[in-house]
Formats: structure tokens, C-alpha cells, sequence
């Protein structure tokens, strides 16, 4: 029959497919440590392993984001008492452990190690399923932001590079029916070909407000421009592709 123990430390080496978990006693010895899939069902019988060697447990994580999600709500639901072990902190315990191969297994048992001798570590609260989700919703809403800003700047240089006049007429981050009207129109040659008024049609038809102002900065500026820069069709295809991008 295997000896419980009265307070055990549990360490959790965070990762994307799977964990690692090592229990260890007062002493810092291992008394139980595995590889746990980031499955709900793995992850449930990992807790139930460790609660069965301790009265009492004291887990650390060091990692508290996306990856360690669904642990961090099954260790909640358990109601047990987790704490944020910050990376820089295990690396510093783990330079007493230079002998030997750093893995997974190793870290867990650092972290373990780190809950024992340090009672200053934060806890880690489990955000109710609100914050989570808004969490989720600003996390998405940026990196989206981020993507478009990219996608701006790309199109803006290779504008830039053949038809720099048009380039400068808009402030295409904040101008959708500039955006729009390079879905159709990317040349100097076409948007002269076209004409302020048929462009104007043309931009109406596709719900552009400011139309009018829009149609007559774009014919002013294919004006100013009579050479054909090498390479302008390709780019053109660009800036026509990025432009149509949501």
C-alpha cells in the first residue's frame, strides 16, 4: 500500500499537446511524477493520481495562458490552490541542476522544487467564463488589427513603388472606399481611361461614401503621372489583391 503524505508540491511543466507533473514531499524527494496528454479525461486522472499520494496540495504552473487552460479549470473545479512560477525564476533554481539534461520531467521537478522554498509566489486565479471569453474576443480583435496594419503597409509600398501620387492621396488605413477603388482601378492608364464621372459611377454602385472627392483625387493624381514603371502589372495585381482583403 503506498504512504500518503501530509503536503506535497506540484510541479507542472506547461506545454501545448501534453504536460508534465511531478509531486514531491518536504524532503524534495520525487514521489510521483508522469507525462500528462493536455486531454480532459488524462488531465482528470493526473489530479486524481496526485490527490491520492497527498492530503494536501500546493501545484505550480509556468505558464498561465491559452495552453494551460483546460488544466488550470480542472485543477478550479478540484478546488485546489495553484501558483504562477514565473520562467525566469525556474531557470534561476535550475542552475543548481546544471548536471543534469534539461527536460520536461526536470523542469516540472525545478518547479516543484521552487513551490517548496518560495511561499511568495503568486496564485493564479482562474478568470470566470466572462473574462475568459472577452480575453479570447481582444486577443483575436488585436492580432486581426495587427494583420490589417500589415496588410496596409504591404500595399501601400508596392503602391508606392509604381504609382506613388495615388500612394499619398489617401489614408488608405482609415479609407474604405479608397481600399475599394483599388479593387477596380490601380494605374495611372486606367483611371484615366475611365473618366471622374464613370469612376464616380462606378464607386457609387459599391456604396463608397465621399464618392465625388474620392473619384477626383484619384483622376488628379493618374494625371500627374504619364510613365508606365516597369513591372506595374504584377504590382498592380498586388495591390488590387491586398486592397480586396477583409
Amino acid at each position: 500500500m503506498k504512504q500518503r503524505i501530509a503536503l506535497g508540491w506540484a510541479g507542472v511543466d506547461v506545454g501545448k499537446g501534453h504536460h508534465w507533473i511531478c509531486l514531491i514531499d518536504e524532503a524534495g524527494t520525487t514521489v510521483w511524477s508522469t507525462k500528462v496528454v493536455n486531454d480532459e479525461a488524462a488531465i482528470l486522472d493526473a489530479i486524481a493520481g496526485v490527490l491520492g499520494h497527498a492530503d494536501e496540495v500546493v501545484w505550480g504552473v509556468d505558464v498561465t495562458g491559452t495552453m494551460s487552460g483546460l488544466l488550470l479549470a480542472l485543477l478550479a473545479a478540484h478546488g485546489q490552490r495553484v501558483r504562477y512560477v514565473p520562467g525566469r525564476t525556474v531557470n534561476q533554481m535550475a542552475s543548481a541542476y546544471r548536471g543534469e539534461a534539461k527536460t520536461d520531467a526536470r523542469d516540472a521537478y525545478v518547479i516543484a522544487e521552487t513551490l517548496r522554498h518560495r511561499g511568495d509566489l503568486q496564485d493564479v486565479e482562474v478568470a470566470t467564463a466572462l473574462v475568459t471569453e472577452l480575453r479570447l474576443l481582444v486577443t483575436h480583435r488585436t492580432d486581426l488589427v495587427g494583420d490589417r496594419v500589415r496588410v496596409v503597409n504591404r500595399l501601400r509600398d508596392v503602391l508606392s513603388g509604381y504609382f506613388p501620387a495615388l500612394e499619398r492621396s489617401f489614408d488608405y488605413a482609415h479609407s474604405r472606399g479608397a481600399l475599394v477603388l483599388l479593387t477596380g482601378y490601380q494605374t495611372p492608364q486606367a483611371i484615366r481611361r475611365t473618366g471622374e464621372s464613370r469612376l464616380r459611377a462606378w464607386l457609387v454602385k459599391r456604396k463608397v461614401r465621399s464618392a465625388d472627392q474620392i473619384a477626383a483625387a484619384a483622376l488628379g493624381a493618374a494625371k500627374a503621372q504619364q510613365t508606365v514603371v516597369p513591372g506595374q502589372d504584377v504590382a498592380a495585381s498586388i495591390v488590387a489583391d491586398l486592397a480586396a482583403q477583409p
